[in-house]
């Protein structure tokens, strides 16, 4: 897996390319734990990410208190999934904790 890391004031921007599974979270770990000590918001860019399974649900609300976390360019398969989890477990997937600014209509799941 390839990915980019940029970081801007406390913010890191973190962009993964292709999907996320149990084969390419270690990669994504070893990402966020190399982040500097004063970073405290970590923004997934999933632009370019057009696949993903629990693996990305449990690194997007992992729980780790040492960022706050959003997501932008959420593609449709990861959307989908994330609304999916949404509907099946509202509190531990609540999809408004990562793009905190997305209008409630969006987070209706499509069929």
């Amino acid at each position: 897996m390839n990915i980019t890391t940029t970081i801007t004031g406390t913010t890191a921007r973190i962009t993964p390319y292709g999907e996320i599974d149990l084969d390419t979270m270690p990669v994504l770990r070893v990402a966020v734990d190399r982040l500097p000590a004063y970073v405290t918001e970590l923004l997934w860019d999933l632009e370019h990410l057009f696949f993903t399974d629990i693996a990305g649900l449990r690194l997007l609300f992992g729980p780790d208190p040492r960022y706050r976390v959003t997501v932008t360019g959420l593609q449709d398969q990861p959307l989908q999934l994330l609304l999916l989890a949404n509907d099946l477990f509202p509190t531990a997937y609540d999809p408004t904790r990562l793009i905190p600014d997305t209008p409630a209509a969006l987070m209706t799941r499509r069929p």
